[in-house]
């Protein structure tokens, strides 16, 4: 009942985060000078710009500026007077809060950022563009509207509340069908036991390259995120190059999966497509592809297969995939030991993670794009967000069974056991040093949920040709990077095997700048390490098991 209360944060995680906090404070006399210290110049600084605010050679933004990806003061409003005060008297506040929850000595690192993480929270509650008296773009509407612009917020309001309440879809989104619309890349279900169905897309090209491409998706969100709207779907491109695609679509677990193993994932879904596509197309080597957690699940398959000498995966790609989780980014703010023993407790009441949970620490990570910014354009301007495929994506969620879930924090998370050499499939370790396949790896600069930097570990861990590749963009838009869209850059670099190891930081100065998406370098790279065209392959087992077209059925679970 307590964690349907605080969605699923642990309270008594939070309550020690900031006991550490406050008492290292309350005893280093000497850092608390330096807060008052701090105090005390920044308030007079801001008086001092306060006294020439009116003067006509007055520079605003004087004191402080808005970070580079702050955009809740980017609009030329707020350069005008008193509206750049307060937004200056807001970043001030900012950055003494967070001056002051980090660098006390003797507090954890990770109830530090605990700290800093909440109050910033709570600061961005009172940032002056949320309230229509500050926020000069709101006043400036509503000026030219008369008020509409109040009327057409509430409107707006009561719709999302209405649409909350009922459960159904945000609004727009029904321009957006699985099959039709998103997800419409012609193929067939080949394939379907309890947990996946692996599809079969159908050829666009005349001849096709000899080895197959299996992705694997994350089962956090529907795996259709990778065949969007025809213009930017990975799968639409690559039957497109030449290459016959293969794709695993995820059931929605539901209460009675509670006791589904993480491992489960691996054997009914990694090994069980492998299989399957190895009786399709007999005797070929596969191209692996691995997103987000499904990244992870692949590696972790690729290193079993390794030890194993299991050789069908001639490659493997990993997109925005952490198997070393100690810099996870702040998501591992909300995973400590308290934290889930209290998911934990939850889950087990319902059998699984709900979307919402889920749902809402996405959103927190994010929270000036994805709640703030949102509140002020939908309900202060008045202006209803334009829905996009990534967005009707994003709102098609799924739930997460118990035992697997919590396998994955405690085992990976918690423990880091899959770098650290501790990980047991079948009984035995398992270590990401056995995978020699060539590697494609991806990363995105403004990942929140798998910093690059985390990804970047891959290339100590494994005794392989890592090509490295960091691309604009965040988790989710820097991997759907279509060629035909603009404002798309990348860098790239490999390192063999046997070659020395290069850190992240001096990586990002080597790496040359390339400018467009990485998907034609990727395709570039798979033809490399594949065979000459040859017709294409028959779909499916030929058994005329009745399995339906593609997108499947799972897909609408």
């Amino acid at each position: 009942m307590l964690a349907q209360f605080t969605g699923g944060i642990s309270p008594v995680a939070l309550s020690l985060a900031w006991l550490d906090w406050s008492s290292h404070l309350a005893a280093a006399p000497q850092r608390q000078t330096e807060i008052v210290k701090n105090a005390v110049r920044d308030t007079g600084r801001f008086v001092e710009a306060a006294l020439h605010a009116t003067s006509p050679d007055r520079k605003p933004w004087s004191v402080i500026q808005p970070q580079r990806r702050d955009r809740r003061f980017r609009e030329p409003q707020w350069e005008t007077a008193p509206f750049n005060l307060m937004a200056q008297a807001f970043l001030l506040g900012e950055s003494w809060w967070h001056d002051a929850a980090t660098g006390v000595r003797g507090v954890a690192p990770a109830n530090e950022a605990v700290v800093e993480f909440a109050t910033r929270q709570m600061l961005d509650i009172f940032a002056p563009s949320n309230f229509a008296a500050t926020n000069p773009e709101v006043l400036e509407k509503a000026f030219q509207s008369g008020g509409e612009n109040f009327v057409f917020g509430l409107q707006n309001w009561c719709n999302d509340l209405m649409r909350m309440l009922s459960g159904a879809k945000p609004a727009g989104d029904g321009q957006f069908v699985v099959g039709k619309t998103v997800a419409a890349s012609p193929g067939k279900v080949v394939y379907r036991n309890e947990l996946i169905e692996l599809i079969q897309y159908h050829p666009t090209t005349a001849q096709v390259r000899p080895e197959p491409i299996l992705i694997v998706p994350a089962w956090i969100m529907k795996y259709y995120i990778l065949d969007l709207s025809p213009h930017n779907s990975l799968v639409r491109y690559l039957t497109g190059q030449g290459f016959t695609v293969f794709a695993i679509s995820w059931r929605n677990p539901d209460a009675k999966d509670r006791d589904v193993a993480f491992d489960d994932y691996r054997k009914s879904g990694v090994m069980a497509a492998l299989d399957t596509i190895g009786r399709i197309v007999p005797g070929r080597a596969i191209h692996a592809l691995g997103y987000c957690l499904g990244g992870t699940l692949l590696s972790i398959a690729a290193a079993a297969m390794a030890r194993d000498g299991d050789k069908r995966l001639g490659t493997i790609s990993l997109l925005a995939a952490q198997t070393d989780f100690t810099e996870a980014g702040e998501l591992t703010l909300f995973i400590n030991e308290s934290q889930v023993a209290f998911l934990e407790d939850m889950m087990w009441k319902r059998g699984y993670l709900d979307t919402t949970q889920m749902a809402g620490a996405f959103a927190l990570l994010r929270s000036n794009d994805l709640i703030w910014s949102r509140l002020s354009h939908d309900y202060l301007m008045g202006e209803a967000s334009s829905p996009s495929d990534l967005m009707a994506w994003n709102a098609d969620a799924t739930r997460l069974p118990y035992r697997m879930h919590s396998e994955y924090l405690r085992k990976l998370f918690l423990d880091n056991d899959l770098a650290e050499g501790h990980y047991r499939v079948d009984d035995r370790n398992i270590s990401l040093s056995d995978i020699h396949a060539p590697m494609f790896v991806v990363g995105t600069l403004s990942d929140h949920v798998a910093p690059w930097r985390s990804v970047y570990k891959l290339h100590y861990q494994v005794d392989a040709d890592v090509t490295f590749l960091l691309t604009s963009g965040g988790h989710n838009a820097g991997v759907v990077a279509a060629p035909e869209e603009p404002g798309h850059s990348y860098q790239l670099m490999t390192k063999a095997a046997d070659a020395p190891y290069v850190g992240p930081d001096e990586w990002l100065k080597l790496a040359p700048h390339v400018e467009g998406s990485w998907w034609p370098e990727w395709s570039k790279w798979l033809a490399a390490r594949s065979g000459e065209p040859c017709d294409p392959p028959q779909i499916g087992l030929g058994d005329g098991s009745g399995l339906p077209d593609a997108p499947g059925d799972y897909v609408h679970t």
